[in-house]
């Protein structure tokens, strides 16, 4: 049931590389049957009905099942059209911190906490398969805000609503705020940051489930945009869903507990999240050479080089590692000379519309897009059609062309077509 499970978690863009602690951390987190009954279920949102379809039981019966999965945060509800339906979140951003987001007297969270290090920080192909395959990443960082310069008449500096986390909780139909996942996790280890620790926030359809039942408290807009003051002012980075509308989280990131600081300091060179248009500069004259944008750079894209000044030999100067920095804009606010400033990047960097464009997107890039179009696995005919669509995407482009004539398929030289472009 679980390397089922398994098999069920990597056919979404955001998967799980199977690991021993993988299979410790689902025992933990599902019993042996509900893991033999989720992996049955679809990518795409279903209801009760579809479940049970897929289950061979009545469409009741299937809903306790899914509400009782929904109570513990591994599936998320929602109303639509009067009737509930589910979804199963990726690991992450999904269920993995759900798991950590309150006290859970039903789960040993401090064992959790260590297999989570082991699987995420040790052995690193997670790591590695969330941050580093494709060019669409999962996240995306904001921009402070405060750090931001007046804007100019000439209309070159331009800020988008989407680039604003003001906006998105301004915007959010439901707003919740649980305690973040990566320094509870870290707590239990002893290595936890001083940093304010109920500040991960949840937006919408996922904050609306996640307060339902009780995994996250009910916010307003008002103590929201308190919580994002507090955060602007402990130097953390705001790391959010990689969207541009309907964004579902904002985690407020420590460059020592948050596994995407940790990925991007890693692995910088292969962007493993997607910055903002901005990046520091340093006004040269100014800057003293004091060192506490370096100190307050989460991912060590601040340095001090020398000032090349022969009547100041040991002046330094700060510089930027642009390759290596998010445009956060954490270091322009720790700079006690006003040395630094935000300008825009030479070009702007992409961000999918919605969760539906980055899902598709990821899943072209990572070689899964069989897995979306025929989700329902529960059907062999589903099952049959995502191998042969699987193999044929796999082929090289003439083999794809050819394959593309003999199986005489509008719908294949149409979706071949859309590849191509």
């Amino acid at each position: 049931s679980y390397d089922l499970l398994t098999e069920r978690l990597n056919r979404f863009p955001q998967g799980a590389p199977p690991s021993e602690l993988l299979l410790a951390i689902l025992r933990m987190l599902f019993s042996e049957k509900e893991a033999g009954l989720v992996s049955l279920l679809p990518i795409k949102s279903f209801d009760a009905e579809v479940a049970a379809r897929a289950w061979k039981m009545e469409p009741a019966e299937a809903g306790k099942v899914l509400d009782g999965l929904a109570d513990r945060a591994l599936l998320l509800d929602s109303e639509r059209e009067g009737r509930t339906v589910y979804t199963l979140p990726p690991p992450m951003a999904g269920f993995f911190e759900f798991s950590m987001m309150r006290l859970r007297p039903d789960l040993d969270q401090r064992a959790l906490a260590e297999l989570f290090y082991q699987y995420l920080n040790v052995e690193e192909d997670f790591i590695k398969a969330l941050f580093t395959a494709g060019d669409t990443q999962l996240g995306r960082v904001f921009v402070q805000e405060p750090a931001l310069p007046p804007a100019v008449s000439d209309g070159t500096l331009q800020v988008l609503d989407y680039e604003r986390a003001s906006s998105v909780i301004k915007t959010a139909t439901h707003i919740g705020v649980g305690m973040c996942y990566c320094r509870h996790k870290m707590e239990h280890l002893g290595r936890a940051c001083d940093a304010p620790m109920d500040i991960c926030m949840t937006f919408n359809g996922s904050a609306d489930s996640l307060t339902r039942h009780g995994h996250a408290r009910a916010i307003s807009v008002g103590e929201c945009m308190g919580l994002l003051e507090k955060a602007y002012a402990h130097g953390l980075v705001q790391f959010g869903e990689n969207v541009q509308g309907g964004v579902n989280f904002i985690c407020n990131c420590c460059g020592c507990c948050c596994e995407a600081l940790i990925a991007q300091r890693r692995f910088g060179i292969l962007h493993p999240v997607h910055t903002t248009n901005f990046l520091p500069r340093v006004d040269a004259s100014a800057c003293t050479g004091c060192g506490k944008c370096v100190d307050a750079c989460p991912v060590e894209a601040m340095a001090l080089v020398s000032a090349e000044d022969p009547k100041r030999p040991r002046h330094r100067k700060a510089r930027v590692l642009e390759d290596a920095c998010l445009g956060c804009g954490v270091c322009v606010r720790a700079c006690p000379t006003g040395c630094l400033s935000l300008a825009p990047r030479a070009a702007r960097v992409f961000t999918p519309v919605d969760s539906v464009h980055r899902a598709v997107l990821m899943a072209i890039e990572r070689g899964r897009l069989q897995d979306l179009v025929f989700d329902n696995r529960a059907f062999a005919s589903h099952r049959a059609m995502a191998a042969v669509l699987g193999a044929v995407l796999r082929l090289p482009p003439v083999k794809r062309a050819m394959a593309s004539e003999q199986m005489r398929s509008r719908y294949l030289v149409s979706l071949l077509s859309r590849m191509k472009a």
